[in-house]
């Protein structure tokens, strides 16, 4: 069993320690523009400023210009966790699907994020179990993202089970780490991969061109599986214009689902970020008159065993009315 992103352990850690080994034949260039090469989930700037902290070190010695000339060595920079305000609770309607002492399931609307962040510091599914669950959350998992063990996308709906108690978030965290979690995403993609069922199996890191999206990657990257499997094509069956498409993940990395389909040829139809070429004008038309306007991916599927009461647990989810109205449309093709 699997997960689409690991819990908050599969998620790129935003702070620690790393390692880095300079060898003679990377040196010479500057030291700032050097560790943000080789550490590509992290920005110039944000090394710029690690250093300026005093937070980068070659060999035991103190990094203390940015400029300076990169020398071969051990370069160490240390990440701090970031100072994250507590969120408020907000009146936020929630479609619950479970809920228990331990904690709760739910449907989570596309456009609602999991967690506060930047751009998002409200209206979030943090936002709204806090002011569900009360102070049974306060704590749990941290003072950012209280209660969260795992994440969907902004603009991903679906299933999402959030801790109430220390017990059931580290069985859950436990749980996702070792990918003994049922769930199953449903996408409507553009065209169809080739095979009918098949793994797509390939390391996502951040992209070397643009820092905001992930990438198949050939060194650097988290080892990552997606078995799926068409469960509709839509349009000429020799040339499918679209197609819904089952995922199961064997691991959960950002945007796994995403980048697989669209290292697939079929990215999923209405992604503005993986989904590279426009869809056939019947499909464009289509996606419009459904009222489509992030990616058509849901999270249909999560099953697990509980945690504490050990009792097996699975929940399912329609697919929301955007979604529901385009495979309607796509069928009519």
């Amino acid at each position: 069993m699997a997960s689409e992103a690991d819990p908050v352990v599969d998620e790129e850690d935003a702070f620690g320690v790393r390692i880095v080994a300079v060898g003679p034949e990377d040196g010479g260039g500057r030291v700032d523009k050097l560790l943000s090469t080789l550490l590509p989930e992290m920005s110039r700037g944000r090394v710029q400023a690690l250093i300026a902290q005093g937070r980068v070190s070659r060999d035991g010695a103190p990094v203390a210009d940015a400029s300076a000339k990169a020398l071969p060595g051990d370069y160490r920079l240390e990440i701090p966790p970031p100072e994250a305000a507590e969120p408020a609770p907000e009146a936020i309607p929630l479609k619950v699907l479970f809920e228990d002492s331990y904690l709760i399931v739910v449907d989570k609307p596309a456009g609602m994020a999991v967690h506060p962040a930047p751009g998002s510091e409200s209206g979030t599914l943090v936002n709204a179990l806090l002011h569900h669950a009360g102070a049974s959350l306060s704590g749990i998992g941290g003072v950012a993202r209280p209660g969260i063990v795992h994440r969907i996308d902004k603009d991903t709906s679906g299933i999402v089970v959030a801790a109430k108690t220390d017990a059931a978030h580290q069985g859950l965290s436990t749980l996702f780490a070792a990918h003994d979690i049922d769930r199953v995403y449903i996408a409507l993609t553009r065209g169809a991969p080739r095979a009918a069922r098949g793994t797509l199996v390939g390391a996502i890191g951040r992209s070397s061109s643009d820092r905001k999206k992930m990438a198949l990657v050939k060194s650097g990257g988290r080892h990552a599986v997606t078995h799926y499997a068409v469960e509709r094509v839509f349009g000429p069956a020799e040339k499918p214009l679209a197609a819904r498409v089952a995922c199961t993940l064997e691991t959960g990395r950002t945007h796994q689902i995403r980048v697989h389909l669209a290292s697939a040829g079929a990215p999923c139809l209405g992604d503005r970020t993986y989904g590279s070429g426009p869809p056939a004008e019947k499909v464009r038309q289509a996606i419009a008159a459904a009222g489509l306007t992030r990616q058509a991916l849901h999270a249909a599927v999560l099953g697990f065993r509980h945690p504490v009461t050990g009792e097996t647990l699975r929940f399912e989810s329609p697919l929301p009315p955007d979604m529901a109205t385009l495979q309607g449309l796509l069928e009519t093709l």
